[in-house]
């Protein structure tokens, strides 16, 4: 995500601003520090609910669910919007209410696929969120 919003320069990792692939690594910089994005539960970042606390840490920690996310859509294969994309938007605006936590996530997008495609799909999504520690 954001491939090509950051000036390139010799020596340094900019690659972009997140990874869904692989959350922590899309820039080590000296100017603007290391990806600080965990991709899995055991490096979830509990943090204040303050400007300077990413509000509880709702960015930093979106690395887990993003890399969930990137795991159902290379399961499923195709393009990420054909079957991943349509299960993450329902769970998103019609499964979880606002103060929804990682696992409610997890059971909302296994839901969506039950709903949307079959049980070895929900499977699939599952077996994503459980790579992530949930």
């Amino acid at each position: 995500i954001g491939a090509g919003l950051f000036v390139q320069v010799p020596g340094r990792n900019r690659a972009a601003l997140r990874s869904m692939k692989d959350p922590g690594t899309a820039y080590n910089d000296p100017d603007l520090g290391a990806d600080p994005q965990p991709g899995h539960m055991k490096n979830y970042k509990v943090m204040p609910e303050t400007r300077q606390g990413d509000w509880g840490g709702v960015h930093i920690n979106s690395g887990i669910p993003n890399k969930a996310f990137y795991l159902t859509a290379i399961a499923l294969g195709g393009n990420s919007w054909d079957r991943a994309g349509p299960i993450w938007y329902q769970a998103l605006t019609k499964k979880l209410t606002p103060n929804a936590q990682f696992a409610d996530m997890k059971a909302a997008t296994v839901q969506a696929a039950k709903d949307l495609y079959d049980a070895a799909t929900a499977d699939a999504v599952s077996n994503s969120w459980s790579q992530v520690g949930l």
